[in-house]
């Protein structure tokens, strides 16, 4: 043997180096005003084998999604035995799914939420060698359409007598599901690899807008996450999900034209005192407004003659008495302890309305906005010259940054 025949014999010898399948998973949450109540995200990833091609409805009510690649291949690296008992010695499959939580990060601020993840499905394509047909399995290739426990069967399978695509359902927290040969299988191949899998992603209405990213991996191979037995040795020992969430949220406030210009008055109008003397008790304007928002938000006062914690309005003399400002919110949103928002008070320390959270998208529902000077107010305006006219600014702030 020459030394070149050597060292190509050598080098036969070596391990597979390290490497890793990566699969990018992306979703997106954007409010869909035709259907308020759906407050999920959509899942973008390009889908392939069994959902799309075979059985969209189902996995679709299932919740599951379904990719097929040739990027993993496993190979039998020694016979299958006819009537091996032990199922790491045949065609076994075990993939983890059970839910694994993944931490996603907001790409700017950091914050973290958590992703769930489970292999839900196994399937590929199996290649025999020539002269050896599917009556080396113990049912055939109905045993392939229709596993036994713990797998569920898809009804879908396709092929000749020495190839064959198929694919499986793995219900949470299943262990292996296994084939057993009635004859001896020389040599085996899974060219085509599939597998479906089951997202929980986070309530985006609890989410900043933007970019979330995160990833998880699992160990392909005998003894990994994803084992198909001893004998099926895989070309790739890694599989890495990456995962982009992406939040678009919408916060949207419509005044109505002129409703930025408030009139306060007597309950009833002026009138009533013009006509009978009835001093009035209170002034007061309710301004509705349009809101839109899928995302949780604060509210914030700010004015242009504070007086307290509130804001005020004066008089050319300079009198001044203070002007309250509330706010009353639809249906679907509530306070910081989920409780409905009606007349809520806003101050200066923003203290009560730090946060207002959602329970569905809000798509242009009415909401108010309370101005009003008390009775003691009132008496001192009274006291001071009732005919003078009083005005001030009151700026109010929906504020997704919470």
């Amino acid at each position: 043997m020459t030394c070149a025949q050597t060292l190509c014999a050598a080098a036969l010898m070596l391990p597979l180096a390290a490497q890793a399948l990566t699969q990018d998973i992306t979703a997106i949450f954007r409010p869909d005003p035709s259907n308020p109540l759906a407050n999920k995200f959509v899942n973008t990833t390009p889908e392939s084998g069994i959902c799309p091609w075979h059985i969209p409805e189902r996995c679709k009510a299932l919740g599951i999604f379904s990719i097929r690649t040739e990027d993993i291949r496993f190979y039998s690296s020694t016979p299958i035995q006819a009537g091996h008992t032990d199922p790491r010695k045949g065609a076994m499959f075990k993939v983890p799914s059970e839910w694994r939580e993944v931490i996603v990060n907001h790409a700017e601020t950091g914050k973290a939420e958590t992703v769930k993840m489970r292999l839900a499905g196994i399937g590929g394509r199996w290649d025999l060698p020539l002269g050896i047909n599917h009556s080396v399995w113990t049912r055939g290739v109905l045993g392939w359409i229709y596993p036994t426990a713990p797998c569920l069967g898809t009804g879908y399978g396709t092929g000749n007598s020495r190839i064959f695509l198929w694919s499986w359902i793995v219900p949470a927290n299943a262990g292996a599901c296994a084939m057993f040969a009635i004859k001896d299988i020389p040599a085996l191949e899974y060219p085509v690899f599939e597998y479906s899998y089951e997202l929980k992603t986070p309530n985006p209405l609890t989410m900043e807008s933007g970019l979330y990213t995160g990833a998880v991996s699992y160990s392909v191979g005998p003894g990994g996450d994803v084992d198909f037995g001893d004998i099926m040795v895989p070309n790739d020992n890694l599989m890495t999900f990456n995962f982009t969430l992406d939040v678009d949220h919408h916060l949207k406030v419509q005044v109505p034209p002129g409703g930025n210009r408030i009139q306060l008055e007597p309950q009833g109008g002026w009138q009533a005192w013009l006509q009978n003397g009835r001093k009035p008790t209170r002034l007061f304007r309710d301004q509705s407004i349009n809101l839109w928002t899928s995302t949780q938000f604060k509210m914030t006062l700010e004015c242009g003659e504070p007086m307290g914690n509130t804001c005020s309005v004066r008089n050319a003399a300079g009198h001044q008495v203070p002007l309250d400002v509330a706010v009353t919110l639809p249906t679907g949103l509530t306070d910081s302890v989920g409780r409905p928002v009606n007349r809520l008070p806003l101050r200066l320390d923003g203290v009560g309305t730090q946060l207002f959270q959602l329970t569905r998208y809000i798509d242009r529902r009415p909401s108010t906005l309370h101005f009003e000077i008390n009775a003691d107010g009132v008496s001192q305006m009274l006291d001071h010259g009732g005919g003078n006219t009083y005005s001030g600014t009151a700026t109010v702030v929906w504020d997704s940054e919470v």
